[in-house]
């Protein structure tokens, strides 16, 4: 089984690139999506980060208001070491176990979409990594449409490595201020050079 790691910074498009090796055949485990389903299931979780940040950062229905705990952590490097700390080795469990199952069923290739994959060191797990890069007037465009102020998306670019300490952990590194059909050719092309490599 292939397992590609997909990484990058915050509105890069990385789940665009996730989407289109989806349509070509992998099986994508989304660690975003894995760390909201533990934050809202996980009690243990939930308590850690509740007490590390305060009942400040909850909803009324007692659900953490990411956008609230996101102020907070992207402010302060420290508090986001904090977060990560307590989140990532919960997540880590659920990906690698997702992975068993995968390699059980005979899943050909596995993406994982983890834009901390490099911070979070979990590049020793996937076969290839792919780092997603994107100027920042890009990425600021993307993530006004999702309704994040500029200083809030400013806040979240510099709480992450740059781009050229990604790169030198990379495989490959996909430029996505591509067109739409540019970007889909480089994948494809990506995709097919992975069945030339040999597999776990």
């Amino acid at each position: 089984m292939k397992i590609i790691g997909l990484a990058g910074g915050i509105g890069s498009g990385k789940s665009t690139i996730a989407g289109l090796l989806a349509g070509l055949g992998a099986v994508i485990i989304d660690a975003d999506k894995i760390g909201h389903e533990v934050l809202d299931a996980d009690i243990k979780a939930h308590k850690q980060v509740v007490a590390a940040f305060g009942k400040q950062i909850l909803n009324p229905d007692g659900s953490v208001d990411r956008r609230e705990l996101g102020k907070i952590v992207f402010a302060d490097r420290k508090a986001l070491s904090r977060l990560n700390r307590i989140m990532h080795p919960q997540i880590y469990r659920v990906v690698k176990a997702e992975l068993e199952q995968y390699k059980k069923q005979g899943v050909k290739a596995v993406v994982i979409d983890a834009p901390l994959l490099i911070e979070a060191s979990w590049a020793t797990m996937v076969d290839s990594v792919w780092v997603v890069t994107a100027t920042e007037t890009s990425v600021i465009k993307r993530l006004e449409k999702t309704g994040l102020s500029r200083d809030e998306t400013m806040l979240r670019i510099r709480s992450q490595l740059t781009e050229s300490e990604r790169a030198r952990i990379a495989n490959v590194v996909i430029n996505n201020d591509y067109s739409p059909d540019e970007l889909k050719q480089k994948v494809n092309k990506l995709w097919q050079g992975l069945q030339f490599d040999t597999c776990r």
